[in-house]
């Protein structure tokens, strides 16, 4: 097996995990580069409005970049283990490794790294991505698995979330993840909408909206928790299991919703009790006040025409005429 440097012929190099997510980094990257772009004209705002004006763009921005962001991400549920297990199939031979499962919305990524990386000459450094999303087949990727000889660990997990397993997760976590998906992207809409109506100074429906938007994110994360809650089949590697709890993006989105909800009822609130306070937060001039002239008091100005009428007091109601000289 020289001619292979050792190594199977039929097992191809790990699928290392790539330092980061780029859809992540190119979503951050837009979000990051408006709010740069924003802040370079922040000097020309004048007065305490500035930092009124500063607060609404870094919250608007937020909420969008989050709303956006975690329909990519795969740490929905997450959960790691550190065991002794075997490597590969008919195989005595056991490493140290760490195994661990990301679910998201659209799929799960299972990884394996080992302790340390190099064992039994080889790199163990694996991050397998099976998707579950509408248009995708999870299980023709576990079967491509199954013929690229992925290690042993790997394939017993992706086991247990396909059609076949008699954990039946599969439908119940593919079904919360696009109907949370598509609810997510409604958010998003009802989110670019409010930004609209503020800017268009609609306060009252601009706050409506960003209440929809926090009962979509909160819809999406009942869906998700459903799935989540279903039974589950013991991933056990030896005396120990694999467990999994929420992830960084289910408490994310948890956050951005109770930001929305806060700011949307807040606003609603101040519009109904202080609407004068709601002006100076949006930085909103006051409405001036309708000047009522009083003719009586208006100076007769000449006119061009050969005679001109004007208005006295009620008191002295009369008619004047004016020759024009």
């Amino acid at each position: 097996m020289t001619l292979w440097d050792g190594s199977y012929p039929f097992y191809p190099g790990a699928n290392a995990c790539f330092p980061f997510d780029t859809t992540r980094a190119l979503i951050i990257t837009i979000f990051l580069s408006m709010l740069v772009m924003f802040i370079i004209i922040l000097p020309g705002i004048r007065g305490r409005g500035r930092l009124f004006w500063f607060l609404r763009l870094v919250l608007g921005l937020f909420m969008g970049a989050v709303v956006l962001t975690v329909q990519f991400t795969r740490d929905w549920e997450m959960g790691w283990v550190q065991a002794n297990t075997s490597y590969k199939s008919f195989s005595p031979v056991q490493v140290n490794a760490d195994i661990g499962l990301h679910i998201g919305l659209a799929g799960v990524n299972i990884t394996l790294r080992g302790n340390p990386v190099n064992q039994i000459n080889e790199t163990i450094n694996y991050n397998e991505h099976f998707p579950w999303n509408f248009g995708a087949d999870y299980d023709r990727s576990y079967s491509k698995g199954l013929e690229k000889g992925l290690p042993s660990p790997i394939l017993y997990v992706a086991e247990k979330f396909s059609t076949q397993s008699p954990c039946a997760v599969h439908r119940q976590y593919r079904i919360a993840g696009h109907y949370a998906s598509l609810t997510l992207w409604l958010a998003f809409c009802t989110w670019f909408i409010s930004i609209l109506l503020f800017s268009m100074s609609i306060l009252l429906y601009g706050g409506h909206m960003l209440l929809l938007t926090a009962a979509l994110i909160f819809f999406s994360l009942l869906l998700f928790f459903t799935a989540r809650n279903t039974p589950k089949c013991p991933i056990q590697f030896g005396p120990v299991s694999l467990r999994t709890d929420y992830g960084e993006s289910f408490w994310l989105t948890l956050a951005t919703g109770l930001l929305c909800l806060l700011l949307g009822l807040g606003i609603i609130i101040l519009n109904s009790v202080q609407p004068e306070k709601l002006k100076l937060i949006f930085s909103l001039d006051k409405s001036s006040k309708e000047e009522v002239w009083d003719k009586s008091c208006l100076p007769a100005e000449p006119s061009c025409s050969a005679q001109d009428v004007l208005m006295v007091p009620p008191g002295e109601l009369c008619q004047v005429t004016a020759t024009q000289l």
